[in-house]
């Protein structure tokens, strides 16, 4: 006998009211274990991958990839044999929704290692070797689901969440990928190779005939996942809290002196330090002096709320679009600790693997727009912050030097533009105009942070 269990979408965030399918990990028919990879959604702040509450034969599977799904809606249904059968293990008696722990480990990306992610092998099916191009996907035989006639089943294709989502940005079927990755799993480059061959492989237009239909002068792109999530948060604080953004040009020759001679350094060696490492540290040095700007409005209890912590938020634009993980207590570490987690946030986002939890709770922003070449911008407000600080290009720039006896010359220097956008109702002008201030005047000469 079959008992049905429903495993509802739960909210994988903070508050989040909608998923979006990206890759169910499982099929009909497929038996699954407790806390075994099912799912990849999409929420408005990241990927994230879900395990099963329950064990026993997947029955129904509620939504189909590409559909959005609301939070509390049915994702999928197991059936578990109440019978007694030892493959079938009886799941906790509390749901997602109500088991503390579960939820956490929902949060991010699913079990922690060693908690049983692989899917067990379907029942008949020998191990085999990963399909390529050149060689077919073979169907094998699957034992029927109590009360469903699944269709056959196919071996999914080994290849990470990014990958997945690379090859269907592009249009790419990774199942006829060739893999060349460890253990023959598809990487990105992979299915580059695959799209510029379909490309190539692609017949020419033909003389007279228009290179393109008249219907694909436009492209329409769905608004979903974090392009919607950043679009609404962007107008909430555009129209919420009034930005002043105040500018600021700054020689810091010899900060940049300061990287050369702290790269050099054998405990830094192994990391990369680039100067948006020496801005990360003015500004935790320069928010001491105004803690003001570390703060967030709270407009129901009509209060300020000061933080006695620094999560600073670093801006990255991704292939998925703009998000703001930050980094927590960064006002509590060394400067080769801060690398570190600047170098951590920078491959984790890069790689698509950034989490929920890392995006939530900063306190103030940094975006480093000279990375593009721009000189400076007028940043908008991550919401729930009092303040955004942009870093525009360090460029060499003939510029006025003033020696101790006051002989003013022109000499090549290293220089950039600072951005400070901030909330005028949490930080006055001149609260804002001294934390820039502060922040240029340590960038200018690092020695002053000893005093």
């Amino acid at each position: 006998m079959s008992k049905e269990q429903v495993f509802l979408l739960p909210d994988v965030g903070e508050g989040l009211t909608e998923a979006e399918i990206l890759q169910w990990a499982v099929q009909v028919g497929d038996s699954v274990e407790i806390n075994q990879v099912i799912i990849e959604v999409e929420t408005a702040k990241a990927a994230v991958e879900l395990p099963s509450p329950y064990a026993g034969v997947v029955g129904t599977l509620h939504a189909k990839e590409g559909e959005t799904l609301p939070v509390g809606k049915p994702l999928i249904t197991v059936l578990s044999d109440v019978s007694g059968t030892p493959d079938v293990t009886e799941p906790p008696a509390t749901d997602a929704a109500s088991a503390p722990d579960r939820e956490a480990l929902l949060v991010g990306y699913g079990p922690q290692e060693g908690s049983g992610r692989r899917r067990r092998r379907r029942p008949g099916v020998p191990p085999t070797n990963q399909p390529t191009a050149s060689t077919p996907l073979q169907a094998p035989a699957v034992a029927p689901a109590p009360e469903a006639a699944p269709a056959p089943a196919t071996e999914r294709t080994a290849a990470k969440p990014p990958v997945r989502k690379l090859a269907k940005d592009l249009g790419v079927d990774i199942t006829v990928v060739t893999p060349t990755g460890p253990g023959a799993t598809v990487t990105r480059d992979d299915v580059r190779r695959a799209a510029e061959a379909e490309l190539v492989a692609a017949e020419p237009p033909k003389l007279g005939t228009p290179a393109t239909p008249a219907t694909a002068a436009e492209t329409r792109i769905p608004i979903r996942g974090v392009r919607k999530h950043t679009a609404a948060a962007m107008v909430a604080s555009a129209f919420t809290a009034p930005h002043v953004t105040e500018f600021m040009t700054v020689d810091v020759t010899a900060t940049m002196r300061l990287r050369d001679t702290v790269a050099a350094r054998r405990e830094f060696r192994e990391l990369r330090v680039t100067p948006l490492l020496f801005v990360a540290r003015a500004l935790l040095l320069a928010l001491r002096n105004t803690p003001e700007a570390n703060a967030s409005w709270d407009e129901p209890a009509q209060e300020i709320v000061l933080k006695h912590y620094v999560n600073l938020g670093i801006a990255a634009a991704t292939g998925r679009g703009l998000i703001v993980p930050n980094i927590k207590h960064a006002d509590r570490m060394s400067l080769r600790e801060l690398a570190e987690a600047l170098a951590a946030l920078t491959s984790t986002a890069r790689d698509g693997r950034t989490t929920p939890q890392s995006m939530m709770d900063g306190t103030i922003t940094i975006t480093n727009v000279g990375v593009f070449g721009v000189d400076t911008g007028t940043p908008i407000l991550n919401p729930g912050e009092a303040a955004i600080l942009a870093v525009g290009a360090i460029r060499r720039t003939p510029w006025v030097v003033t020696d101790a006896s006051g002989t003013e010359t022109i000499e090549p220097r290293w220089v950039t533009q600072l951005a400070l956008s901030f909330d005028h109702r949490l930080v006055d002008g001149q609260q804002g105009s001294q934390l820039l201030a502060d922040l240029g005047a340590f960038l200018h000469d690092p020695g002053l942070a000893m005093l």
